[in-house]
């Protein structure tokens, strides 16, 4: 698989993992504020996302990542070119979109991107830091794995 792709699928899932790491430090971050405060209410563990747990939606998130894994390591560099048409439900109807294997990867990678900025958003305005994750500090750590 090219490199740059690869590189790009990698940072994906370091990055992701890292952001993970910062929401459950959030989350225990409400915890310690009840143990500190008067306990005049119950602690209620919550998550920011309906029914589901923290642990839920992180297991959720590891087998998105063990297919994208799966996914990576087979496709050829020769099925990067090939054409594939994306799916109606994805909002793309009139004209129906067709792009090459090589480009829906590369999207895979930049949407994610796409979710972390709003996830570190979100986390600053929750008083939390989130991590730098930026492809450049991926680089610099010497492209360490994911461990989600």
């Amino acid at each position: 698989m090219n490199s740059t792709l690869r590189d790009l699928i990698d940072h994906q899932l370091w990055a992701d993992a890292q952001h993970w790491e910062a929401i459950e430090a959030h989350a225990a971050q409400r915890a310690f504020v009840w143990v500190v405060s008067d306990r005049s209410t119950a602690f209620v563990r919550s998550a920011p996302y309906g029914s589901a747990s923290i642990a839920d939606l992180r297991a959720f998130a590891r087998g998105s990542h063990e297919r994208i894994v799966g996914c990576r390591d087979g496709v050829s560099d020769a099925r990067l070119a090939d054409a594939i048409e994306i799916p109606r439900w994805f909002g793309f109807k009139e004209p129906p979109l067709t792009i090459t294997v090589g480009e829906a990867l590369t999207q895979m990678a930049m949407h994610s991107q796409w979710h972390r900025g709003q996830n570190a958003t979100r986390l600053r305005e929750l008083g939390a830091q989130p991590p730098t994750v930026d492809l450049i500090a991926w680089y610099w750590k010497g492209r360490p794995s994911a461990r989600l």
